[in-house]
C-alpha cells in the first residue's frame, strides 16, 4: 500500500480497518543470497538499497529484538555534513543528499527537517579551525557559512555571550542540516525493504557464524541455521562480539553514550546547536522537548543506559551555555551502545574472509550517516567494490597509517 492523501481520505470510509501491516512477519528461509546481521538504521538502509538499487532481493535482515531497537532509536537525531577531511566530507554530503530525497523515495515521512546547524566557538583560534572547516567544506561543494556574534544574536538571544570562560564569539553554520524522527528513518527503510522481498525476521539472535576453509556458509541463530552466499555484519556496538563469532578482532572499543529530552516547551530553539566550549549540542523536537547530549561515559560498556556523573556533565555544560535551562525539567534519558574506533571514523570494508562484510565504528556519527552506510555498504556487497566516497573507510587504513582522525585527537578511541 502506497502512502499518500488519497489513501487516508480512502481508509476514513473504512474506520481505518484497511490498513495493511508496515511490513510482513516471515519465517527464515533455510538459505539467502545476502543476509544483513542487524536490524537497525544502517542493515535496513543496506537490505533496501540491495533491494532498490542492485535487484539482490533474496536478503534477510536478522534482528535479536525489534527493528529499530538499537541506536537508531537511541540518539539525538542530527543530520549533517560539515566534516573537515577529504575522506569523510564526501560520504557525509552523499548522506546528506539522500536525506534531502528519502521521504520521496521510500514514501515515508521520516520528518526530516533542515532547521540548520551552528557550531560555536569561543576563541580566535576556534575561530580559525572553523574558518578552515568551512573553507574545506566549500571546496567540497558543502554549504557553510560564519556568522559574527553580532548576526549569532540575532539567531539565539538566549545564549550566554558573555561567559566569563568561553564567551561566545561567533559561529559556524550548514544551513542544510537539521534532524530527523530517528524512529520513522527505520520504519521507513524496513517497509520499504520488505515490499522489495527482502525478509525482516526479529527476535532472531545470531550466536555463532559457521566457516568453511576462508569462507562464511550461514549463521547460527536462536531460530536455526541459515545458510547464505555472503554474511554482512552491521551490528554497532556488538561489531566485536559478531566479528569475533568469524574469529576476527577489530579496532574497536564499545561505550556508552547517553542523551536526554526535557518537558514539552513552547518553540525556543529553532535550528541545531553545539557548544565548542565543551562538548554539547541541542535541538527542541517538534512536540517540544529540547533533546540534548555529550560525551561517552567514557569506559567500556554495553548496556543501554550511563552512569550520574556524565548525567552531571552534561546538564552543567547545557547550563553554562543556555543559563535558562536551569529551570527546565529533564523527563527521560537513555544509551546507545557507541562502536569507537581508533581514529573516530567508520569501516565500510571486505573482511578478510571472502564473502564477510563488515560495516562498523561509526562514533558519534552513526545516525547521520545512515542513507550513505547502507547504500556504500550495498554497494561493496554488491559490486565487490567500494564506493567512490567510501573509499579511505577501509580496515587496513590502520594498518597502513592512513587514519581519519577529524577531530584530531590521536589513536584513543575513549577521545573521539
Amino acid at each position: 500500500m502506497r502512502y499518500s492523501a488519497l489513501s487516508i481520505i480512502k481508509n476514513a470510509f473504512s474506520g481505518n480497518r484497511d490498513w495493511k501491516p508496515a511490513w510482513r512477519e516471515p519465517e527464515p528461509k533455510p538459505h539467502y543470497d545476502v543476509i544483513i546481521v542487524g536490524g537497525g538504521g544502517h542493515g535496513l538502509a543496506t537490505a533496501y538499497y540491495l533491494a532498490r538499487e542492485f535487484g539482490i532481493r533474496n536478503v534477510a535482515v536478522l534482528e535479536k529484538s525489534w527493528l529499530g531497537s538499537g541506536n537508531i532509536g537511541r540518539n539525538t537525531t542530527i543530520i549533517r555534513s560539515n566534516y573537515l577531511l577529504p575522506g569523510n566530507n564526501p560520504f557525509y554530503e552523499l548522506s546528506m543528499q539522500l536525506w534531502e530525497g528519502l521521504e520521496q523515495d521510500f514514501n515515508f515521512n521520516a520528518m526530516v527537517s533542515q532547521r540548520g546547524i551552528i557550531n560555536l566557538f569561543h576563541s580566535d583560534g576556534q575561530r580559525d579551525t572553523y574558518r578552515r572547516r568551512g573553507n574545506a567544506m566549500r571546496l567540497h561543494g558543502v554549504d557553510a557559512e560564519i556568522l559574527d556574534r553580532k548576526d549569532l544574536h540575532k539567531i539565539a538571544p538566549y545564549l550566554n555571550f558573555d561567559h566569563a570562560r568561553f564567551p561566545v564569539l561567533g559561529a559556524l553554520r550548514q544551513k542544510r542540516a537539521g534532524t530527523a524522527r530517528h524512529d520513522a528513518v527505520a520504519w521507513g527503510y524496513a517497509r520499504g525493504a520488505d515490499s522489495r522481498g527482502v525478509d525482516l525476521i526479529q527476535h532472531c539472535e545470531v550466536t555463532g557464524i559457521r566457516r568453511e576453509g576462508g569462507r562464511v556458509t550461514g549463521v547460527e541463530t536462536t531460530r536455526g541455521f541459515i545458510g547464505c552466499n555472503k554474511l554482512a555484519l552491521a551490528t554497532a556496538g556488538h561489531s566485536s562480539v559478531t566479528a569475533g563469532m568469524a574469529g576476527l578482532t577489530l579496532p574497536i572499543e564499545t561505550h556508552v553514550l547517553q542523551a536526554f529530552v526535557s518537558e514539552g516547551l513552547k518553540p525556543v530553539i529553532d535550528t541545531v546547536i553545539t557548544y565548542g566550549g565543551g562538548h554539547f549540542y541541542i535541538s527542541q523536537s517538534d512536540k517540544g522537548g529540547l533533546v540534548f547530549g555529550a560525551d561517552i561515559d567514557m569506559y567500556s560498556s554495553y548496556a543501554q543506559r550511563g552512569n550520574l556523573a556524565t548525567v552531571e556533565k552534561t546538564l552543567e555544560e547545557g547550563v553554562s551555555l543556555i543559563p535558562g535551562l536551569s529551570r527546565v525539567r529533564v523527563l527521560r534519558s537513555w544509551g546507545g551502545v557507541m562502536d569507537m574506533t581508533m581514529d573516530g571514523s567508520p569501516i565500510i570494508d571486505k573482511a578478510p574472509l571472502d564473502n564477510l562484510y563488515l560495516n562498523a565504528g561509526w562514533c558519534y556519527g552513526g545516525f547521520k550517516a545512515t542513507p550513505a552506510s547502507g547504500f556504500c555498504f550495498a554497494h561493496l556487497i554488491a559490486r565487490e567494490e567500494a564506493h567512490p566516497v567510501a573509499r579511505a573507510l577501509r580496515l587496513d587504513r590502520f594498518q597502513r597509517g592512513l587514519l581519519l582522525d577529524e577531530g584530531g585527537k590521536g589513536p584513543q578511541p575513549n577521545l573521539h
